[in-house]
């Protein structure tokens, strides 16, 4: 199938092939390389990084990496901010340049937990991993300098269904209280019955087939529950203000859509972008005017949307 993709991103199309699903562990490796590739964001101002250990209810406990800008009068926002990699794929290092800048331009502090990775442990111990990381946030909000009631989930692909998950968790739960849900081209639903994850076969980057085997190795033949595939929740209402962001050829495109359109049903303020000519994680590609567009968006409705 051809694409009519944006004529910044096309001569790369060919050289960005789907990572190979069938294989967690080259999948792995394959993508650290193509993360290592990244050119690094420099901070304006310095971003202090450390790494803690949050303690997990019936696991090992997570390791966080924590962004945080300089110290401002008041307490700052933060952001919980899963990194991506089809719930099999991605670490630490992975979400590095993005939660560096986020920290910088939005002056937010990011968690970003080093959940643990299907097929090895498969649904639910990489959520649990991230619900720990905002319970942890929030009771630590004093030590942190964070505002506790200023705290967001946000994420690209599948770091956007598990934010989108603990917005759903938070809502059902009683806390810790989320203000804003960021999602980038979010992997929300296992169903695969959209429009775009019918038809895109052989897009670069993801592909239904990967999308297929990312869902397999994330749910261990369990049964899905909106806490895994948030597409799944019978009801909206009642989550917080949200930016939904999806990429014109993405086999995750149409369930990013519905997904903002029942936000908006529910009574939820949601925006909605589109961006053209873009396929999945595009946005990597940093020289692009439509990738300069995406990020802008996301610093300015973070802004917005944390009160920053």
């Amino acid at each position: 199938m051809s694409y009519d993709f944006d004529p910044e991103l096309a001569p790369f199309a060919a050289r960005m092939p789907p990572l190979d699903y069938a294989d967690p562990a080259g999948a792995r490796a394959a993508l650290r390389a193509v993360m290592a590739r990244q050119p690094a964001y420099r901070p304006l101002s310095r971003v202090v990084v450390e790494d803690r250990t949050v303690p997990v209810p019936g696991g090992p406990g997570v390791t966080v990496r924590l962004y945080r800008p300089p110290a401002r009068r008041g307490p700052r926002p933060a952001l919980v901010f899963p990194h991506w990699g089809g719930f099999l794929t991605g670490d630490l290092e992975t979400s590095r340049t993005a939660a560096t800048r986020i920290a910088d331009l939005v002056g937010a502090v990011v968690v970003s937990p080093d959940y643990r990775l299907a097929p090895e442990h498969p649904f639910p111990a990489g959520f649990e991993d991230c619900a720990a990381a905002l319970e942890w946030t929030a009771a630590h909000a004093d030590e942190l300098g964070v505002d506790p009631a200023r705290i967001g989930v946000g994420g690209f692909s599948a770091g956007g269904g598990l934010a989108a998950a603990l917005a759903l968790r938070s809502r059902d739960r009683g806390g810790p209280p989320v203000c804003f849900l960021y999602l980038l081209f979010p992997q929300l639903d296992d169903r695969l019955a959209t429009g775009s994850a019918r038809a895109f076969v052989d897009t670069p980057m993801l592909d239904r087939g990967n999308l297929v085997l990312s869902w397999q190795h994330y749910l261990g033949g369990g049964e899905p529950s909106p806490y895994a595939a948030p597409a799944r929740a019978a009801e909206l209402r009642g989550l917080p203000p949200a930016f939904v962001g999806v990429c014109e050829f993405d086999p995750l495109r149409d369930e990013g859509i519905a997904f903002a359109q029942r936000l908006v049903g529910a009574g939820v303020r949601a925006e909605l972008v589109r961006y053209p000519g873009t396929f999945h994680a595009s946005v990597g590609l940093a020289h692009a005017a439509v990738s300069r567009r995406m990020t802008a968006d996301q610093i300015e409705a973070l802004r917005r949307g944390l009160g920053a």
